[in-house]
């Protein structure tokens, strides 16, 4: 708790909760559920499941995407009054693609403590068993709706270096692999499904072998796409080939008018287009 004029504020506890696998909470989480206030649910239907599992009685109220804000309001008149209370989502880790988000930044609003009980997250599980690059990624969550901003998300992600992360649903999931060779081309991609469940499955190929496979297969169960970024040799390449429709000539004139020197336009055209300076200046002789 912290101390906010002359009473004591209560405290939002983030409970991840398992994706799957029952088993994968944690001590301290099923220990904050028993001792909080309340605890908020994305879906209390669902979450009601695995409260009755662990015998847990604490009671519960909804928080999701279309009560986010007013119910959030009350949720910090409770916290103001000295409540603890405890986020949950459907699965894994609240304010990750969730209205998590939503109250977390209003209780800093508010001077009201948070912290997070860390546990099942679907893309780490996922990216790590993914056989795709690990050490830097780009988290997407669910590709925009909306028609523009959807294709200006896929473009920005054509040009990501990092390996880039994706939720989809079955039953938009060819659609998506479409859109996804139309705009990246055939990319390296590892299809998750059913995380730390009996079934679980993990296809690591490509977007038009992905394509291929789902024309036949019915997609199930929720997927997570790990998709390889641009290689360097791609993006050395494409940067190289973009000077091929100018000559030196204008290519050096465009950093002099920059105000650059002679000798150091020379050595950024070279750069530009990975060749040496000498043979800049010979082109240019």
């Amino acid at each position: 708790m912290i101390y906010t004029g002359t009473k004591m504020s209560g405290t939002l506890y983030l409970c991840a909760t398992p994706i799957g696998n029952l088993e994968d909470i944690t001590f301290r989480v099923l220990r904050t559920l028993k001792e909080v206030d309340l605890i908020a649910a994305e879906d209390t239907r669902n979450s009601i499941k695995l409260l009755n599992y662990f015998e847990i009685n604490t009671p519960m109220t909804s928080y999701h995407e279309f009560n986010k804000v007013d119910k959030a309001v009350t949720l910090i008149n409770k916290l103001k009054e000295g409540q603890n209370i405890a986020l949950i989502t459907d699965a894994g880790t609240p304010g990750i693609s969730d209205p998590g988000e939503e109250l977390v930044k209003m209780c800093y609003e508010e001077g009201i403590e948070v912290t997070s009980l860390p546990g099942a997250a679907a893309c780490i599980t996922a990216i790590t068993m993914s056989g795709q690059a690990c050490r830097r990624f780009s988290f997407e969550a669910f590709l925009p709706k909306d028609k523009k901003e959807r294709r200006r998300v896929l473009d920005e992600i054509a040009l990501e270096t990092r390996t880039i992360i994706i939720y989809e649903a079955p039953h938009h999931l060819v659609d998506t692999l479409q859109e996804l060779y139309e705009v990246l081309g055939d990319r390296d991609i590892t299809l998750c499904r059913e995380l730390t469940k009996k079934h679980e499955e993990k296809e690591k190929v490509t977007i038009a072998q992905a394509l291929d496979i789902y024309t036949t297969k019915e997609p199930k169960g929720e997927y997570v796409l790990i998709i390889a970024g641009k290689s360097k040799e791609q993006v050395e390449s494409e940067k190289i080939a973009q000077w091929d429709n100018i000559s030196i000539e204008t290519h050096l004139q465009q950093y002099i008018d920059q105000g650059m020197e002679k000798k150091e336009a020379m050595k950024a055209v070279a750069k530009d287009r990975g060749v040496s300076k000498r043979d800049i200046y010979q082109a240019l002789l």
